[in-house]
């Protein structure tokens, strides 16, 4: 199965996942405006030979089977300070 990948305009790390290049037609029109303009960023072969950074390829084949789209969003950002306060054994 071979997907075009779509970068937001407006959302840092943030991705959309869809069966056709520049088919947007079953994703819905309040997630294309927050999204902003789609911007290309390649076609891609969901075979399971390349790994994909932050999605599962299995989860992405379902959600265009269904949905007809696969939303990507960015990691939670890590507090540094909680982090240094775990290190250091404080609450």
């Amino acid at each position: 199965m071979i997907c075009a990948v779509y970068k937001s305009s407006r959302k840092a790390e943030t991705y959309l996942f869809v069966p056709k290049r520049d088919d947007f037609s079953r994703v819905p029109e309040p997630l294309m405006q927050t999204f902003g303009t789609p911007q290309l960023v390649m076609l891609l072969q969901l075979d399971g030979k390349r790994t994909l950074a932050l999605a599962d390829h299995e989860n992405v084949r379902k959600a265009l089977a269904q949905k007809g789209f696969y939303l990507q969003l960015p990691p939670p950002v890590e507090s540094l300070l909680e982090q240094h306060k775990k290190e250091q054994g404080i609450k």
